[in-house]
């Protein structure tokens, strides 16, 4: 019977390195994926709005402009500050002061006919219901211009999560629709990436305002959303 101990050794010697090229001719074959990306919002109703107003004076000198958009703006601060908005919810955002010229007589040369300053500051109010009347207080105080309001979230970090939980589920919806038409099975999933995230745009308005009001400015928040993006790669089984 000892003669049939080299055929049988034989036997397994050739099986195992046949298991080793199958093995290493798996681990060269690249993985099959699909990469897909997902969107997803959210929205509520905002609780907080950023306005920002301004004074712009006009003067023959750069002294007597700044002079007269100081005077303003310290008033429009003060009543601001009398309306209860805390001394962290009013920044300034814009300090300019700037010629004027005449462009009518020489166009290369124009003539300096005077000077305009300008002075922004950017307010958080944390109670909606009273943007108009800020708005109105701050225009009958000194500020003539409003550059910009925006409502937006005090604590945004919720509305956040529940965007990205709407990503991930687009993402993963898109990748099961994409594999059951191509007729393959979606299997593990491999990565995961967060993408962007974007918050309210603010509405921006570039009139310059009269210099009083009749009644309190009409604000309306309706809703605001906040969107996110997803990017998910899963292995095809």
């Amino acid at each position: 019977m000892r003669p049939l101990l080299a055929p049988i050794a034989l036997a397994v010697l050739l099986t195992g390195c046949a298991a080793q090229d199958a093995s290493a001719a798996d681990a060269s074959t690249p993985a099959r994926t699909i990469t897909v990306s997902g969107e997803g919002t959210a929205s509520a109703v905002p609780d907080m709005t950023v306005i920002n107003v301004g004074v712009q004076s006009d003067a023959l000198t750069a002294a007597d402009a700044l002079r007269a958009n100081s005077s303003n703006m310290s008033a429009t601060i003060k009543k601001l500050k009398e309306l209860g908005i805390a001394d962290r919810d009013i920044q300034t955002s814009g300090l300019s002061l700037n010629p004027r010229y005449n462009y009518e007589k020489n166009r290369s040369q124009p003539e300096v006919i005077g000077f305009t300053a300008s002075n922004n500051v950017t307010v958080r109010l944390r109670d909606l219901s009273k943007a108009g009347s800020v708005i109105d207080q701050a225009v009958q105080s000194g500020a003539n211009s409003l550059n910009g309001i925006s409502f937006s979230f005090d604590e945004p970090k919720p509305l956040y999560e529940k965007a990205r939980r709407n990503a991930v589920a687009d993402a993963k919806a898109k990748a099961e629709l994409l594999t059951d038409a191509a007729g393959v099975r979606l299997g593990r999933l491999i990565t995961i990436q967060d993408g962007y995230s974007q918050a309210p745009s603010p509405k921006m308005y570039g009139a310059r305002m009269e210099m009083a009001a009749d009644s309190a400015v009409p604000m309306e928040a309706g809703e605001s959303s906040v969107s996110a993006t997803i990017s998910m790669i899963y292995e095809i089984e």
